[in-house]
């Protein structure tokens, strides 16, 4: 693989990028916070999706699993394709594909609509999230080359987290504050996606499309074997932090409505924006901070989070709650930049999409697998006991894996 250079370098077709790498930078970090955000515009509208079709919570759990399993599915099949197809045309596809899933929600309102569309988003943000990680490091490098390229992890991270931080709340403010809240939230995505999609096309290529395409396969860890020990400990420790967020993105406004009665959809639209912006807060106070410190940071205040949480279902109390989910969140916004970061710096240039795409997909089973172990939970065992043994689960995992991150990055 080779990159590209100069603000006005040719693409691979030849013709003329009229944005400088710069601007390509910010447009690309523009289209990964819209299509995030989309990813997450449905968390305080499945209370409404429940309450009109009068669906069982595991139902719920499906739904956003099915979104997971597309995630996961891309990232596995397609996650890694960026690498010899090059950034821009797999970003567009993947933005091209959020635009689809947004116009299924609008037509088919049905729980098999719902599932269709639900995964359909997930494909697309699979792609995308390894490839715009990718994309963002090689513009931004190109565009500032002295610059230190953790800053570029760090803008990719807090994109993320941002992105899906927003969604909820102008999902949760269109459901509260204005008519059709099932149709507004997909309708300005629509039109949002399909701005950014206008704007990816616009965007520098990095990537040197080969003449000869390799053998198509599907995804594997291209790292050398001595890498391989910290690449897993860091993914099993993004496996347990996307835990907590999958609590947040699916049944949290669940456990708003039913265990701790408070039933308003703004009101669920801003817990689970409070939750990833401390995420995405986290990540700029703490920035100076060693890796190894953030890390013990990041344990440290998921594990009390999930303590909070727990306690906060418990007895119950809303602000224990949202306090905990915010303190947690905080502590897995250091964790995840200190993975991506860890992942990325492991990777050679022409594996990078690849080795990002591995360490999302082993993240995203983490946001699916609990998440439907709760669900299976709250079927059989009051709310408030299938909270705790969640939140047990998660605090146990968590620490394990961050013992094993600390260890392997400290050979």
């Amino acid at each position: 693989m080779t990159t590209l250079s100069g603000p006005r370098a040719l693409d691979k077709a030849g013709s003329p990028v009229r944005f400088a790498h710069s601007t390509g930078f910010w447009m690309i970090a523009a289209a990964f916070l819209i299509t995030m955000a989309f990813s997450t515009v449905p968390t305080p509208l499945y209370a409404i999706y429940q309450r009109r079709d009068g669906c069982p919570t595991f139902m719920i759990t499906v739904i956003f699993a099915t979104y997971a399993v597309g995630v996961m599915a891309s990232l596995y099949l397609a996650g890694h394709i960026s690498d010899w197809l090059g950034r821009r045309r797999v970003a567009l596809l993947a933005v091209l594909a959020e635009a689809l899933a947004a116009a299924i929600f609008l037509v088919w309102q049905d729980v098999p609509g719902l599932l269709l569309a639900r995964f359909v988003t997930g494909v697309g943000v699979g792609v995308l999230t390894a490839t715009a990680t990718a994309h963002l490091s090689e513009l931004r490098q190109i565009a500032r080359p002295q610059e230190d390229g953790s800053r570029s992890a760090l803008i990719s991270s807090m994109v993320n987290l941002g992105g899906l931080a927003f969604g909820p709340l102008v999902g949760g403010l269109l459901a509260q504050y204005v008519a059709a809240p099932l149709d507004r939230p997909y309708e300005l995505f629509l039109v949002l996606l399909l701005l950014s999609a206008l704007g990816i096309a616009l965007v520098p290529e990095t990537v040197e499309r080969l003449e000869v395409r390799p053998a198509y396969r599907p995804q594997r860890v291209a790292l050398p074997a001595a890498a391989k020990p910290l690449f897993f400990a860091t993914a099993v420790g993004a496996f347990a932090a996307f835990a907590i967020f999958g609590l947040f993105t699916s049944l949290a406004p669940t456990f708003l409505a039913g265990t701790l009665h408070h039933t308003s959809r703004l009101l669920a639209g801003v817990v689970t924006f409070v939750v990833f912006i401390a995420g995405a807060t986290s990540q700029v106070v703490f920035v100076r901070l060693a890796r190894q410190q953030q890390l013990r940071l990041g344990l440290a205040l998921m594990s009390a989070g999930l303590v909070g949480i727990a306690v906060g279902g418990l007895i119950p109390s809303l602000w224990l709650f949202v306090i905990g989910g915010v303190v947690a969140g905080a502590g897995v916004g250091l964790v995840f930049r200190g993975a991506v970061a860890t992942a990325a710096s492991l990777a050679d240039p022409g594996s990078r999409g690849e080795v990002l795409a591995a360490l999302f997909l082993i993240a995203y089973a983490g946001l699916a697998l609990p998440v439907l172990a709760v669900g299976v939970g709250v079927a059989v065992l009051p709310d408030q006991l299938a909270l705790l043994v969640f939140s047990a689960i998660i605090l146990v995992l968590v620490n394990l894996a961050g013992l094993r991150m600390l260890k392997a990055q400290r050979v």
